[in-house]
């Protein structure tokens, strides 16, 4: 054969292997409103930047018809390209080839391009459509998902990794994207690693798969994921606005945005915190206004609502936020809020995030199921959390802070750089209504009018302790500030804390509360 004549075979061979499973298959996906796994690439990445590797990748197995049989890509596509101008990784489950059945071969590709995602230190994404393990490989497929399960953890806290959820993702598959750091869902898909089917036999539950695996599921009754998308575009703009704010590593600081700048004092600040201690406000209007444009990604919004975490910049450097939030269970610590800012905590200080804490707490939450639940190592993981980030810290106490929870949402004790008190701050060791009856008590029994000598009492203690002076007279807080300085000042301190070092023990890890 001639060059021309090869070439010419080559340019067939590749128009094939793009069709996936077929033009029949292409247009069924399509109608099922999903784009396909090339198409997911294309709206991902700027246009001239993607570099398939493994198009002509063929599977070696021979057992139950498989011998000779063409599977396109093995069912993955994989390669590199840029989002805004820089490196990613990717791969892409294509449902039109066998399902997007992940066989030992399509494991291993995947497996490949992580290695050069951590080689190259630029993040991964993975997008998921799969009915999951190849069964007619058997244990080659399992072994597989190992490989993948494996450079999961070698990426972790050296690249970021985003898990798409694009389609199915059932049994071990689904663990991939559990070892990811951030996993965006659409309405389209689904996950869980027992189905309906099994659960109806085993326990003889029924229930449909949106109802047990569906984004809205795992948004608020598991945790599992953290944006749900409505459709495959709106997933891919999610997961270019994440990147945006992250690194490409660990090894390098979060891009900068150009920014003016502009710290006037916002005025608006000053009432947002209502002068009845028991009035709920929202804290991500104090969010959007400490933020850059009032810019705010907030992640997981519908899981443990009492806690509010995501990014935001101040003059265009990144920050992560964790926030206390008022109108739900008066921001509370739970179970579910303690596991949500810990995790998120741990993530920013991998990846060189400076942390701001706005604190409005009233305690940890009581009750015999959360007891039962663990509240004490779950509430733990906060305080590990913060005590082992050695990223810039700034807090910012806005109303309540008492106890151990006090403690837990990044007291000066806890390692802040800067913390920051509004006026209307009560910093104690508890609410002023329990410390009154536990202080005062002889007082109160030995009164003819007990209630009113109740009152009296709290508001003796109010005064005396739940403000923000006695704190800052100890230098548990480093200035108590006008709200509308706010942003001001945490600008200021981000800057000043822009070059932090801080060494800690040599040592392989902490061992955080499970």
């Amino acid at each position: 054969m001639s060059m021309e004549n090869k070439i010419t075979e080559l340019k067939s061979r590749r128009e094939k292997l793009y069709l996936g499973g077929g033009e029949e298959r292409l247009k069924k996906q399509r109608e099922q409103g999903k784009l396909t796994a090339r198409e997911r690439v294309e709206a991902l990445l700027d246009p001239g930047t993607v570099q398939e590797t493994g198009l002509f990748a063929q599977h070696r197995a021979t057992h139950f018809g498989m011998a000779g049989k063409e599977i396109p890509a093995d069912g993955v596509v994989t390669g590199a390209g840029c989002i805004d101008g820089r490196l990613v990784h990717f791969a892409s489950q294509d449902f039109t080839v066998l399902g997007g059945s992940a066989g030992e071969l399509h494991s291993i590709k995947v497996a490949e391009i992580m290695e050069h995602s951590l080689a190259t230190g630029s993040p991964f994404v993975f997008i998921n459509d799969s009915g999951g393990a190849r069964v007619q490989e058997g244990i080659d497929s399992l072994s597989g998902y190992g490989k993948v399960f494996y450079t999961n953890v070698m990426l972790s806290g050296a690249v970021p990794q985003i898990s798409l959820i694009c389609g199915p993702c059932a049994g071990g598959a689904a663990y991939s994207p559990a070892l990811t750091d951030f996993i965006i869902q659409t309405r389209k898909a689904q996950m869980f690693i027992t189905g309906p089917q099994v659960i109806k036999q085993v326990t003889g539950e029924t229930v449909t798969a949106d109802q047990l695996g569906g984004p809205d599921a795992h948004m608020v009754n598991s945790g599992v994921i953290h944006f749900i998308a409505e459709d495959d575009q709106e997933a891919m703009l999610i997961c270019k606005k994440l990147l945006s704010f992250l690194p490409s590593n660990n090894l390098e600081d979060p891009p900068e945005v150009p920014s003016d700048c502009n710290v006037e004092p916002d005025e608006s600040l000053n009432t947002i915190v209502p002068d009845d201690p028991k009035r709920a406000y929202d804290v991500r209007e104090v969010i959007y206004r400490v933020v850059d444009m009032g810019d705010f990604l907030e992640v997981q919004a519908g899981y443990a609502g009492n806690m509010v975490i995501g990014f935001g910049r101040i003059c265009g450097r990144t920050v992560g936020v964790i926030a206390n939030q008022p109108k739900v269970m008066a921001g509370v610590l739970d179970i579910n809020a303690s596991n949500k800012g810990s995790r998120f905590i741990r993530f920013c200080n991998a990846f060189n995030i400076p942390l701001i804490t706005f604190v409005d707490v009233p305690g940890f939450l009581p009750g015999v199921q959360q007891e039962y639940g663990g509240i004490i190592r779950h509430g733990a993981k906060m305080l590990f959390a913060y005590s082992a980030a050695t990223v810039p810290k700034l807090t910012v106490t806005l109303r309540k802070s008492y106890g151990g929870a006090h403690l837990a949402m990044c007291s000066k004790d806890l390692g802040a750089d800067r913390a920051f008190a509004w006026p209307t701050a009560e910093i104690a060791v508890m609410g002023a209504e329990g410390a009154a009856e536990i202080v005062f008590r002889r007082e109160i029994d030995g009164a003819e009018d007990k209630a009113a000598k109740r009152q009296e009492m709290i508001a003796q203690y109010r005064d005396t302790f739940s403000t923000p002076y006695i704190a800052a007279g100890r230098r548990l807080v480093d200035d108590i500030i006008e709200p509308a300085e706010t942003r001001r000042l945490l600008a200021q301190s981000l800057e000043y804390l822009h070059t932090k070092r801080e060494l800690r023990p040599a040592k392989k890890h902490g061992l955080i509360p499970l």
